[in-house]
């Protein structure tokens, strides 16, 4: 005779009955889950194995275990698949980290004409090379086993992710001094503020190139808009190229006005032409500070003849780090001003591009924004 099924006193917090309510409403927990939330729910108001079962569609047996198992770990820790021991893995953790460690070479290293690996490559390496490695267990080693591999150790020996190093033994300082002409500029916002005008008058320039801006022209003419059928204008996609300009900017930080020149190319004599721009800009007193790159043209001896036939203090450069071009404003200027008026620039020559670059000039110079630097300002001495 079969023995008689005990009833199971199954005590659960208030705080764990308001969970497994949630849980067996839930539409987006698996299945699985809501079910045996179900179960102990039924259970704990009519604990009989066989009514809960005929309650809910499913064998008294699986309401059963669950029971069991919430007794034993827990009620809400029976609502989850108890581990499975699962077969015994095939790759022994040597063969794993001897694949690992061939990943992190080049392939290149290994007599291929690929420069990284591909997961197919690899598997095809380990198959012929691990078995002599005294790994047998690589021998019918496929591409997809290895990509799970790889993924689990988080390692992609296919990609290549580019960084910058630091080359300018002297970043740091030049930083901060690229930092303490941006507090210049605050200090003197604050004295302009309240009206105070004692002093050297200076102006603060950010400058740079904009180099390549393309004179591109289309073949046919782009079609509009037309409602309900085609959302955006459409454009052929043939072109004409007219050649290149550079666009030669320098933005007041104090006033926002930008000076601006465009020319076909960007050598000494084109950056000589815009301080001459700069200095017909200002009154002969004022100091004018200019926060520039180290690019040739603002060295050269053709730069620093013109310069030293100036009155002294009339120009002075604050030289940016080597790859530190983001410590000038400038760049954000050039940013927003491609994204706004050279987007999808279509023109007919390269005059009429300088004519539409210059028009866009004009336009900001009409609405001057005072551009701020704020990052790291409360560091500089």
């Amino acid at each position: 005779m079969a023995p008689r099924r005990r009833v199971i006193e199954l005590a659960m917090s208030e705080q764990e009955i308001e969970t497994l309510t949630a849980l067996s409403r839930s539409r987006s927990e698996p299945a699985s889950r809501v079910s045996r939330a179900a179960m102990l729910l039924a259970y704990r108001e009519n604990p009989s194995f066989f009514a809960v079962g005929r309650r809910l569609g499913v064998h008294h047996q699986t309401v059963q275990r669950c029971v069991e198992r919430a007794e034993s770990y827990g009620p809400l820790s029976a609502l989850d698949d108890r581990p499975r021991p699962g077969k015994e893995p095939v790759i022994t953790p040597e063969a794993k980290a001897w694949l690992v460690s061939l990943a992190c070479d080049k392939a290149k290293d290994h007599g291929y004409p690929h420069e990284l690996w591909t997961t197919r490559l690899l598997a095809r390496h380990a198959r012929e090379h691990g078995p002599g490695a005294g790994h047998s267990c690589l021998a019918r080693l496929v591409q997809g086993t290895v990509s799970k591999l790889l993924g689990q150790e988080e390692i992609k020996p296919h990609k290549m992710r580019y960084y910058l190093e630091r080359r300018d033994a002297e970043f740091e300082q030049k930083m901060a001094e690229v930092l303490c002409v941006y507090r210049e500029v605050q200090v003197l916002k604050k004295a302009a503020a309240k009206s105070n005008k004692s002093g050297k008058p200076v102006a603060i320039v950010s400058y740079d190139e904009k180099p390549g801006i393309q004179a591109i022209a289309t073949t046919a003419p782009d079609l509009p808009p037309v409602p309900g059928v085609h959302p955006a204008f459409a454009r052929d996609f043939e072109y004409k190229r007219h050649g290149t300009l550079s666009l030669l900017a320098g933005i007041d930080l104090l006033t926002g006005k930008v000076h601006a020149l465009v020319k076909d190319r960007h050598r000494s004599r084109e950056f000589i032409e815009f301080l001459k721009l700069l200095d017909a800009a200002y009154p002969a007193g004022t100091a004018i500070k200019l926060i520039l790159d180290n690019h040739s043209a603002h060295i050269s001896k053709e730069t620093k003849a013109w310069l030293d036939k100036r009155p002294a203090g009339r120009f002075e450069f604050t030289f940016t780090p080597k790859h530190g071009s983001w410590l000038n404003l400038i760049e954000g200027f050039f940013s927003k001003f491609a994204r706004s008026v050279l987007r999808h620039i279509r023109v007919s020559s390269k005059h009429e591009l300088k004519e539409r670059i210059m028009a866009g000039i004009d336009d900001v110079n009409r609405h001057p924004v005072i551009h701020t630097w704020s990052y790291k300002l409360a560091d500089a001495a």
